[in-house]
């Protein structure tokens, strides 16, 4: 029986996936593989190097620092998400990432990511999260506040804006048994946007106009798949219990704590029906 997750983005919602994650090493849960966007995969990777507490560790810590995120980097470098701080040199230097442990896992990791010229979404696995990095930056490059991020020649944004829950793809790779980690309350829903805000600021790229227009119903519908087979028990679906109040680029060291600290609860009080779901 394969088992996978999939870890649903978010920014600094991810957060609660991290608390998660986190219940889940406790417990010496491991799975086949991981599907993620953006931060699911950011924060996914501490979940495979097996590193408890190093999300809401390295966020608290630098979440405030004007080097890690936030206007000045937007408008110095182009990326809200400092590219050289964020990316490089806390997991080389600062909170050094457990590459060594992760390749040493079996759990395989697959990021999502946007073809800015195509309009298409596209998987690739990390294997070593180090070497990758620009892999990691793509993932989760937000469109408007982040440059583009060139692989192999082509240039890529936000995994999220094709496909935000990567859960068709996972079954489709023949995985049997799902845990889906979302980092919406029940109920949530996207709203149509301003279509005309894509156009001005991508007007050079019009599949990836049409793919921010519409990512509202992709994600809707989305949501729609997974509820049905939640209801169907095909599906463990894991999510937020209540809504808390936080922004994309949160830096409040207590806000980023209640979002970790919701996923912390939410996944103790089912880890028994997740240890019974994957075992079956």
């Amino acid at each position: 029986m394969r088992t996978a997750l999939v870890l649903e983005g978010g920014a600094m919602r991810g957060l609660y996936t991290a608390g998660v994650l986190d219940i889940l090493l406790d417990n010496k849960i491991e799975v086949d593989a991981i599907y993620g966007t953006s931060a699911g995969v950011l924060f996914g990777v501490n979940y495979i190097s097996k590193q408890r507490g190093r999300t809401i560790r390295y966020n608290k810590k630098y979440a405030a620092d004007s080097r890690y995120m936030g206007m000045r980097s937007l408008l110095t470098t182009g990326n809200i998400i400092n590219k050289d701080f964020a990316y490089y040199e806390i997991p080389f230097n600062l909170d050094v990432f457990d590459q060594k442990t992760f390749e040493q896992s079996t759990t395989k990791l697959y990021a999502t990511l946007t073809n800015v010229r195509s309009g298409k979404v596209e998987y690739q696995e990390v294997k070593d999260v180090l070497e990758q990095m620009e892999v990691l930056r793509a993932t989760s490059a937000m469109p408007f506040v982040s440059k583009m991020v060139t692989l192999n020649g082509e240039k890529y944004l936000d995994g999220g804006l094709t496909d935000s829950i990567p859960l068709k793809k996972c079954l489709d790779d023949g995985f049997e048994k799902v845990v889906v980690v979302l980092t919406r309350p029940k109920g949530y829903r996207k709203e149509k946007p301003n279509p005309f805000v894509a156009k001005i600021f991508y007007r050079k790229f019009p599949r990836l106009v049409e793919v921010i227009n519409s990512r509202y119903a992709m994600y809707n519908k989305q949501i729609d798949f997974i509820e049905n087979l939640e209801k169907l028990g095909k599906v463990l679906v894991i999510r937020p219990s209540e809504e808390k109040k936080l922004s994309r680029i949160e830096k409040n060291k207590e806000r980023l704590q209640a979002i970790y600290d919701l996923g912390i609860n939410d996944a103790t009080n089912v880890i028994e029906k997740i240890k019974s779901y994957l075992s079956k």
